[in-house]
């Protein structure tokens, strides 16, 4: 028999001391943590690798999936038995429409319904009462019994799961989808997903709140309850940190005010009487992800071992102890310009997603920020998913990540970091108090400002937006919402349901609502439900279960957050020029004074370039000249409003002064800049009439800007 070959025994081992020796060789002096380690928002250095010894110190390292602490998933078989649901949020504000898209979509792979509510339903008003300014934009209008039947029509609710975000609404939206159930003859046991409170969530969105929180949480409570009492598998209970990523958040701020969030939920229900695992088994974590991939896989995991250290610190039980995440792909980094690499972008936030171990995903359609997405869209984004499941085989691996000594040692440092910001959220007495006092807000202000430094400077890259602009793009066409006229249609349609109603019967219930509001015990839910079968509308619901409430002039106020797009400061930079030129005029022209031979002017022509195409500007460029009569001479017949100068440090001397200065002899309003920071000559070349300098340290975004306003293109 022959012996086994170990290939272990031919080749010694390479120690961490000999490579490092041999990557600072390579650096030749250049420094090894400003080259080669990243430096994070979240304030986490990245090495360039990782090894046994990073996580030797780490409790969890060797914990086995679905055991605690849960860092490596909930279920010990992963995906393997149940796949995570596709959830591809249905944003229509027309029922019909939302309807024929969701049985569309129910019928090619999704596998759960997901609800985004209109602002007047989610904070429960009929249309009539809404704004006009707010109303239909975010979601599905929802107000009567009616409505629901359009919204579910053929579709098998015992079935799939919903997942609807209901703001502060979630009793009136539940009595009208439980009683739509009843009149179906439908069990209600078999009703399963989440209509979910989250009022910090809203409140930091918009500033204020209707209702006192003590109403809402009482409701929250009392539908906990409810869904409790009738086996119902209902989250009850949200706890959405997307307005915190959408926002400019890190991931640690996203991780450690999510707790306090849920922590603050958490004794709300225990000052009403629940215990720790009636709340805990009734909560769901929405995070958005974005496309740092590795530490968007960090943050889920970090999550889970979280909500376990606080569920244990409540004496929850085992179950209790498992987190229940729904996650979105990231609105934040999605852009306008060069739309279709938001595929890529979601694509990579839907791996991440997968790999972190999400119980439920949203991939956002590529089209989203620009409007309401159409069936080519969604069909790109759904199939996203169903080809990380099914020709990827994503299900059939447990924790993809488990292991990796990167991953493991970032999820520690993040969940480390996430829990101190979470102390200073108990020290200021809880989440609601930190935010009237505008510290959330205030932190994540911070990264805002420093994400858009980054983004204006081009340390941080949005492709095809700020940088590798595509010019010959044509903008996506969406049809224009008119929300006045679909206001004025529901707001006909509500009013005319309720004159029908009969209102003897129906102010029955309300009576019977208004009389049981401080019993916390769950009956409510049922005379709302029994109020919807009686025709109560959504607005009705709710103005029933605010009797009683004699603090309203109290109402709850914070700082809204700063919800954006990162990229929107460079898309007006496009956008601003396609505007000006719409008015008839000619598109500003920028001229590339080309000094020299190819090799010499190229790089510098092609920094350039780009550059001003980031405005949208028409680039004018030449194989360049052999001496500077030619080059000024072809940039003024050009006609450019901007004459740029390439070529190398070296010649610059020689060439900007004398070539300066005879294009500003000609045309004084003639914009010279050089491509370059050439140090020591800036002042004589700010001498010669030279305007300005661009280079890799410039602040794109204000330095064009700043031309634009010159040029007249914006006021």
């Amino acid at each position: 028999m022959s012996e086994t070959l170990n290939l272990f025994e031919q080749f010694s081992a390479h120690t961490y001391e000999q490579w490092l020796n041999t990557v600072q060789q390579q650096l030749k002096g250049e420094s090894f943590e400003k080259k080669l380690v990243k430096k994070t928002y979240e304030g986490i250095d990245i090495q360039p690798m990782y090894f046994p010894k990073d996580i030797s110190d780490i409790p969890h390292a060797d914990a086995l999936p679905g055991y605690s602490p849960y860092v490596r998933g909930t279920k010990s078989s992963g995906y393997a038995f149940s796949a995570w649901d596709i959830a591809q949020e249905i944003p229509y504000c027309d029922a019909e429409k939302f309807n024929t898209a969701a049985k569309m979509d129910l019928e090619r792979g999704q596998t759960a319904l997901n609800i985004s509510l209109d602002h007047a339903s989610l904070i429960g008003f009929d249309p009539q009462e809404e704004k006009l300014s707010d109303f239909g934009t975010s979601g599905v209008s929802i107000s009567t019994i009616n409505d629901i039947e359009l919204l579910f029509k053929g579709v098998a609710l015992d079935k799939i799961k919903i997942i609807i975000q209901s703001g502060i609404s979630g009793v009136g939206i539940t009595a009208l989808i439980v009683a739509y159930l009843k009149k179906q003859g439908a069990k209600l046991e078999n009703l399963k997903g989440c209509i979910a409170f989250d009022p910090l969530g809203l409140i930091v969105q918009m500033g204020h709140l209707p209702f006192i929180l003590d109403r809402i949480y009482r409701e929250m409570a009392q539908l906990t309850i409810w869904s409790e009492k009738n086996k119902i598998s209902l989250k009850t209970i949200a706890v959405n940190t997307s307005p915190y990523h959408n926002s400019g958040a890190h991931a640690v701020q996203e991780l450690g005010f999510g707790i306090s969030t849920a922590v603050e939920y958490i004794r709300e229900m225990l000052k009403r009487g629940l215990n720790i695992d009636s709340v805990a088994s009734k909560m769901l974590f929405v995070f958005e992800v974005g496309s740092d991939f590795f530490m968007e896989i960090a943050k889920l995991r970090a999550a889970r071992l979280l909500w376990e250290k606080v569920i244990d610190a409540f004496g929850g039980n085992i179950e209790s102890k498992k987190i229940n995440m729904h996650l979105q792909t990231s609105k934040w980094n999605k852009t306008k310009t060069d739309p279709y690499v938001n595929m890529l972008r979601a694509t990579i936030e839907s791996f991440a997603a997968i790999c972190g171990g999400c119980d439920s995903l949203h991939v956002s359609p590529f089209d989203e920020p620009i409007g309401l997405p159409d069936d080519f869209s969604r069909r790109i984004a759904r199939n996203v998913q169903i080809l990380l499941k099914e020709e990827c085989h994503l299900d059939k691996v447990i924790d993809p990540a488990g292991g990796s000594y990167y991953v493991e040692k970032i999820t520690d440092e993040l969940a480390k970091k996430a829990w101190l910001l979470f102390q200073e959220v108990e020290k200021k007495g809880g989440m609601f108090n930190a935010l009237k006092e505008g510290f959330p807000q205030s932190q994540i202000e911070k990264i805002a400002a420093e994400r858009q430094k980054n983004i204006s400077t081009r340390k941080d890259v949005f492709v095809g937006t700020n940088k590798y602009p595509n010019l010959n793009e044509k903008p996506l066409k969406k049809e224009c919402f008119d929300c006045k006229a679909f206001h004025k249609k529901r707001s006909e349609t509500v009013s005319s349901y309720l004159s029908s109603i009969n209102s003897t019967v129906l102010n029955q219930y309300i009576n019977k609502i208004n009389s049981g509001i401080s019993k916390i015990s769950g009956d409510l839910i049922d005379e709302a439900i029994n109020s919807a079968l009686s025709g109560a509308s959504l607005g009705i619901i709710t103005m029933a279960l605010s009797s009683g409430d004699d603090d309203s002039s109290n109402l709850p106020n914070v700082k809204p957050l700063n919800i954006h797009r990162g990229s929107e400061r460079f898309e007006n930079l496009r956008f601003n020029t396609l505007k000006y030129a719409a008015k008839g005029v000619d598109i500003p022209k920028v001229f590339l004074a080309n000094m020299g031979p190819i090799p010499q002017h190229k790089p510098r022509a092609e920094f350039s370039t780009e550059f001003f195409a980031l405005g949208g500007f028409n680039i004018l460029t030449n194989n360049g000249f052999k001496n500077i009569d030619d080059a000024a001479n072809e940039s003024l017949n050009s006609g450019a409003s901007i004459i740029v100068i390439c070529s190398t440090d070296d010649t610059y001397p020689e060439i900007v002064p004398n070539l300066t200065k005879k294009i500003k002899d000609t045309n004084s309003d003639c914009i010279v800049i050089v491509a370059g920071y050439p140090k020591e000559h800036i002042e004589t070349f700010k001498q010669a009439g030279v305007d300005d300098f661009i280079h890799i340290r410039s602040n794109v975004a204000e330095f064009l800007e700043n031309i634009q306003k010159k040029l007249g293109v914006i006021s």
